[in-house]
């Protein structure tokens, strides 16, 4: 997350405000200490007080070109020096640039006699001066305390204290003073806070051995502040300041799709896979492959020349990549290519601000537009689970802004009730993804449920979820009769029913060849019967004829015989009268 380093727009009459540079405060303060004014930076000892007044002039002089003054009443220059080099900080050349001027005033408190009248006429010499070496726009008092600690006169110690905020103001300065906190007060006086413009409480706590810091604007005159406790860190680059609604809900959204790295799962959710910048949660108990579509989506990423950062909680990089072989996954050559970034670390490692804060790095240095979080459900070890929420509420609205598409699994612990989480963010996720396992005839299976996509038609079909040496396959389930069967009573069932077909498949094939036969026979009788009656056609035929043929003859015959006896006309066959 980055902040800008720009001093605000202003409307007139509006107070005007000093950018600090300290990442997130600025956010927090709404631009800034109040530029020309007194802020009291209160707390108890090692909250970070003097690095925050360092921090406040460093960035000044480097990012504002406003040098400043820093006074120190316990701590000597070289002191300073050394505390803030790890932080890759030099003081000594921002000192020889003029930049900054450091100046130790020594105060033992067992040296001090009260005797006649107590002032700080000689503090705001020594301070004008230094002010006036470097044109000083910003000055540091660290800590108020030492000035009156040998002091007993309240009456002496409150008008100093009012002198020191007038004569501050009347320089036109920003000014940081800090001072330790009182027994039930911000400080020890009681006075401070009151005659500060601008009062900010740090505290450090330790809860369940986890130690956090927290900030507080108490009291903020003429500008309107977030009042929250939020956290804060101090690490290698120096303090950030982590408000939860650093980032606000008006982020942009995308109609891009992604794909999960599975056909078949990117087919359940619309055919087209997550919506891009979305946040996606995997949940399910121990060992239903969680981490292997986490794997696949990862792969899926890389291979469309995208980058994805995978942070792994529980598991080293070595040991993921050894595990995704087992599936048909070469990670390896993702991460030589740079695709793929592997940062693993145990949450009780730091804080979760501290993640929060390297998880910020991690985004600007390496880019990615996907982010794996396996798992989610050990976060509380770094805190607790309200402190893990606020830290997912924080990241995901984080990783929203940028359009960046974070999967999220999680852990679901044996016997617990299933659609929940241990953090309670599963609000919070766009599309949820849940992995459970049946048990049943002797053996456990898989299967995959979308309970939720938010902005898409999703499948509301359950699918038997098994892992191959080519990836992971998403098979639909036996269902029938009022079953869900999967695994091998699947297979039985699949086995039983394609015997059932393939036996009403062969008596269906019997039937028809014996229907085939009785046609053959009747086909074979009707042409028998077509044979005899031609034969016996044939036959009536051949009477006929023979029968037409034997009366001609007995005709001839008659003729011939009448002929022969002399017949008269009368007395020949008819057929002989008609003859001419």
């Amino acid at each position: 997350m980055t902040y800008p380093h720009t001093k605000t727009n202003v409307h007139k009459n509006q107070l005007l405000k000093c950018p600090t540079g300290i990442q997130g405060l600025d956010e927090v303060t709404g631009g800034g200490l109040p530029q020309g004014r007194p802020t009291l930076v209160c707390g108890t000892a090692g909250c970070g007080k003097t690095l925050l007044g360092m921090e406040f002039l460093i960035r000044g002089a480097t990012q504002y070109s406003e040098p400043g003054v820093f006074m120190a009443f316990e701590e000597t220059a070289e002191e300073l020096t050394q505390n803030v080099a790890s932080l890759g900080w030099d003081l000594e050349q921002l000192i020889a640039e003029e930049k900054l001027a450091i100046d130790y005033v020594h105060l033992e408190p067992q040296e001090i006699e009260e005797t006649g009248e107590y002032n700080l006429d000689g503090l705001f010499i020594r301070l004008a001066s230094a002010i006036a070496s470097v044109n000083a726009k910003r000055v540091v008092l660290d800590t108020i305390e030492v000035l009156f600690a040998g002091l007993s006169n309240a009456s002496i110690v409150r008008s100093e204290l009012r002198r020191l905020f007038r004569w501050l103001k009347a320089k036109g300065v920003t000014a940081i003073i800090t001072g330790e906190r009182g027994d039930n007060t911000l400080t020890r006086h009681g006075l401070e806070e009151y005659v500060s413009d601008c009062v900010i409480r740090l505290e450090q706590r330790v809860q369940e051995e986890i130690s956090t810091r927290r900030l507080q604007i108490v009291k903020y005159r003429g500008s309107a502040h977030g009042s929250n406790e939020y956290p804060f860190l101090i690490d290698e680059n120096g303090i950030s300041v982590l408000p939860i609604t650093s980032v606000g809900l008006d982020h942009e959204v995308c109609t891009e799709r992604i794909s999960t790295g599975i056909e078949r799962l990117d087919t359940m959710l619309g055919g087209k896979g997550y919506f891009r910048g979305s946040s996606v949660l995997i949940t399910g108990t121990a060992g239903t492959g969680k981490s292997t579509l986490a794997a696949h989506f990862a792969q899926a990423t890389c291979c469309s020349g995208e980058r994805c950062l995978y942070l792994a909680f529980e598991e080293a990089p070595q040991q993921i990549l050894r595990n995704t072989q087992s599936v048909g996954l070469n990670l390896k050559p993702l991460m030589e290519q740079g695709l793929l970034q592997f940062q693993a670390t145990r949450p009780t490692a730091y804080t979760l601000e501290m993640h929060l804060a390297q998880i910020q790095r991690w985004l600007n240095d390496f880019k990615p537009s996907v982010v794996i979080i396996d798992p989610m459900s050990n976060l509380h070890m770094g805190g607790n689970l309200t402190q893990a929420k606020a830290f997912l509420f924080r990241l995901i609205d984080l990783l929203k802004s940028q359009q960046i598409t974070v999967l999220f699994t999680n852990l679901t612990s044996g016997g617990s009730p299933f659609e929940h989480t241990d953090v309670g963010v599963s609000s919070l996720m766009d599309t949820w993804l849940e992995v459970r396992t049946l048990e049943a005839n002797g053996e456990r299976n898989r299967v995959l449920f979308v309970l939720k996509s938010r902005g898409m038609n999703h499948s509301n079909q359950v699918r038997e979820f098994r892992m191959t040496n080519q990836g992971i396959e998403l098979i639909d389930v036996y269902l029938g009769e009022g079953n869900v069967l999967t695994g091998a009573a699947r297979t039985i069932q699949e086995a039983k029913e394609k015997a059932a077909s393939l036996r009403s498949q062969q008596e269906l094939e019997r039937k028809r060849r014996e229907l085939e036969r009785k046609k053959a026979i009747a086909q074979s009788q009707i042409t028998a019967l077509q044979a005899q009656l031609e034969a016996e056609e044939e036959e009536l035929e051949q009477m006929s004829q023979q029968e037409q043929l034997q009366q001609s003859f007995l005709l001839q015959d008659r003729i011939a015989i009448a002929q022969l006896r002399k017949a008269d006309a009368n007395g020949l066959p008819q057929t002989q009268q008609e003859e001419p």
